[in-house]
């Protein structure tokens, strides 16, 4: 039963990144749809992350750890810059799609702290099965809350909501790359 409890709180952490970051991709003014499409592919990112971390566990825990980090954030970081650099651009579509390549890379970046954690949990020997479970769903859950949250903030700003959503993913990019 602790162990239930443990990786419940475990997958909270790492899907409340993927809240925080969602909140700011949902001011794109996102349809139920994407909303849907998004929070599903953030999920199944959730799952395979830490089964491939760990599947690495027994091998350089340190070195990917950090890895992990530093891509996520660049990602982060990169993708914000591109919500930022389009919001400025007058009656041009956004750069930034939700969907393809865009939402691979989205997904991709808030699920590379469950790699992390997958490293670890792996060397603890943790229930493969009941970690990505609750990865996956809670991830899940909490961008489809974030996505949902910006979409509706979005209304009540505007045109500055892709410029605000921007403005988050590079934050939270850049507190990837500062010492905590």
């Amino acid at each position: 039963m602790s162990e239930w409890v443990a990786l419940f709180i475990m997958a909270s952490a790492l899907g409340m990144d993927a809240f925080s970051v969602s909140l700011g991709l949902g001011m794109l003014g996102l349809r139920l749809r994407q909303v849907f499409q998004i929070g599903f592919t953030i999920g199944i990112f959730h799952m395979i992350m830490p089964l491939l971390g760990v599947a690495a566990g027994k091998v350089l825990s340190s070195y990917f750890s950090m890895l992990a980090t530093f891509i996520g954030g660049a990602l982060l970081f990169l993708i914000g810059l591109q919500m930022v650099a389009s919001a400025f651009k007058a009656n041009e579509e956004s750069t930034l799609k939700p969907y393809g390549a865009g939402m691979f890379l989205f997904a991709l970046s808030v699920s590379l702290d469950s790699f992390s954690a997958g490293l670890g949990l792996g060397m603890l020997g943790a229930k493969t099965l009941l970690t990505v479970a609750m990865f996956g769903a809670a991830s899940m859950l909490l961008a489809w809350t974030g996505l949902m949250m910006g979409r509706r903030f979005q209304h009540y700003i505007g045109a500055y909501g892709e410029l605000l959503g921007g403005c988050i993913l590079i934050g939270f990019g850049i507190k990837l790359f500062l010492p905590i």
